[in-house]
């Protein structure tokens, strides 16, 4: 099978392109040879992947949640099988495959790993300039407050790791955040008053290993969404830790259902984001696409 490295060189606060000479090299030599394809601005990965996908093309990309997210643009529903070379932030996506971060293992499953076909989310959502626009996500979407978490935590320094970053950009976000009034409507029920996020998780990690939704699986045709009600920073402060353990699933506040869809209304435009990525605002639809990727994952 044909390979293509997609590299985002600005990925891992800019080691990527720094280390990717090495990387490229040590691929090579431990048997995974392939053209290199470097994005250039935000959006060209998608561009890139839409070109060189293929049934019979292994596409490696090769950077963090962000970098995944555009290649997954490009690449839905084309029979094109993907491999990740984790070398980001957050590194939430691999996890919920148990894609190795160390560089030596992860081209092992890129090489030797079982093919898994996956669900996708497909998002339709409020611009910025007001336009309707559709996007996908591979692992996890979210509407309020952890919008804005992420546009803080893209803009800052990521030296500190995913974890630091995100965790840091949640705390200074929630003090001044002021939860919206908000209505759900998904399959077989609804949802509405004052609530903190929505989350719509087809993995289960994201912010840099937090595990919002640890019993969601990502073959089976439903989301599960995860409601943070209307939160207090009582609230925060208790049950903030437990985000990386999933006991915040236990909060009072804090409720799942699964559905193969959901749309999200709110008094005011709230944003969403998208493995990370700040992506616009509220109306927003969720919907599932099953079986619409093909991922490497360890035998």
């Amino acid at each position: 099978m044909r390979a293509v490295f997609l590299v985002n060189p600005a990925s891992g606060n800019g080691s990527t392109g720094k280390k990717w000479p090495k990387l490229a090299a040590r691929a090579a030599e431990l048997g995974l040879p392939g053209e290199v394809l470097f994005s250039e601005r935000p959006g060209h990965l998608t561009e890139l992947a839409r070109s060189a996908a293929a049934p019979d093309t292994l596409l490696v990309a090769v950077g963090g949640d962000g970098t995944l997210n555009e290649v997954v643009n490009g690449i839905v529903g084309t029979g094109t099988t993907l491999a990740v070379l984790p070398n980001g932030t957050g590194q939430d996506f691999g996890r919920t495959y148990g894609i190795p971060q160390k560089f030596d293992d992860a081209v092992a499953v890129a090489l030797n790993g079982t093919a898994r076909t996956v669900d996708v989310g497909k998002v339709t959502f409020t611009a910025t300039d007001g336009s309707r626009q559709v996007r996908h996500f591979a692992s996890m979407g979210s509407v309020g407050m952890s919008g804005a978490v992420a546009d803080r935590a893209n803009g800052m320094s990521k030296a500190l790791g995913g974890k630091a970053t995100f965790y840091y950009a949640l705390t200074r976000v929630f003090l001044a955040w002021k939860n919206g009034d908000v209505t759900t409507r998904f399959e077989g029920g609804e949802r509405t008053g004052l609530m903190n996020n929505v989350v719509v998780a087809n993995g289960r990690y994201a912010g840099g290993g937090m595990m919002l939704a640890p019993n969601a699986v990502p073959d089976d045709g439903l989301f599960d969404i995860v409601f943070f009600g209307d939160v207090s920073k009582l609230d925060f402060i208790t049950t903030s830790p437990k985000l990386y353990g999933g006991g915040h699933l236990k909060h009072k506040k804090v409720d799942v259902v699964r559905s193969p869809w959901i749309e999200v209304e709110s008094t005011r435009p709230l944003p969403i984001e998208l493995e990370g990525e700040p992506s616009g605002t509220t109306p927003v639809r969720f919907e599932i696409v099953p079986a619409a990727l093909n991922v490497r994952v360890p035998a």
